[in-house]
């Protein structure tokens, strides 16, 4: 089978989130993080977040991109757990039960974005609009033949999204501002 794990070319995740997913984690979209949240009031990194973060499920981080792994039946398990043991300490899921189908859901979601090649990264744009929240994903993968060398070299974009986001994120700005 095949999963989602979080990946991190650069350190801009670091900067453009308030909580950067460490690499490595399984991941899943996250969008439930924002059910309950005025999207019309969001900024800063937790808009950033909203609008283009994969959620890390071990550290509740979030990440510009994740890649499709292979994964095992165990390691599916052990993500379920640690996502529905979140889902009961920091969300109040009522049961243990309950968490770990909502976990089991967030991760066939995932499992569902990985009719990709292993190694494919994703990406993630998400809206808020009348009827609710929508996410579109695209897919960038290493041209043929070639190996994940360097980020931008190398990816051609596939499912690319009809519409661009609207914002204009200033990594350079924010890294400044965070030296002072």
């Amino acid at each position: 089978m095949k999963l989602l794990r979080t990946i991190r070319l650069d350190t801009s995740d670091t900067f453009i989130f308030e909580q950067a997913a460490e690499p490595g984690e399984w991941a899943v979209s996250g969008a439930f993080m924002f059910w309950d949240r005025d999207l019309t009031a969001l900024g800063g990194k937790a808009r950033s977040a909203f609008r283009a973060g994969f959620l890390g499920v071990a550290s509740l981080g979030w990440s510009t991109l994740v890649q499709i792994v292979e994964a095992s039946e165990d390691d599916r398990l052990a993500a379920v757990e640690t996502l529905a043991k979140h889902l009961v300490a920091e969300f109040g899921a009522p049961t243990m039960e309950d968490a770990v189908a909502a976990a089991e859901e967030e991760f066939a979601f995932a499992a569902s974005l990985c009719d990709h090649p292993v190694d494919t990264l994703v990406a993630v744009h998400r809206t808020s609009e009348e009827d609710g929240i929508h996410e579109a994903f695209r897919t960038l993968r290493p041209r043929a033949g070639k190996k994940l060398a360097r980020a931008f070299s190398f990816l051609e974009v596939e499912g690319e999204i009809d519409e661009q986001p609207g914002d204009v994120v200033d990594v350079i700005g924010m890294v400044e501002r965070g030296r002072k």
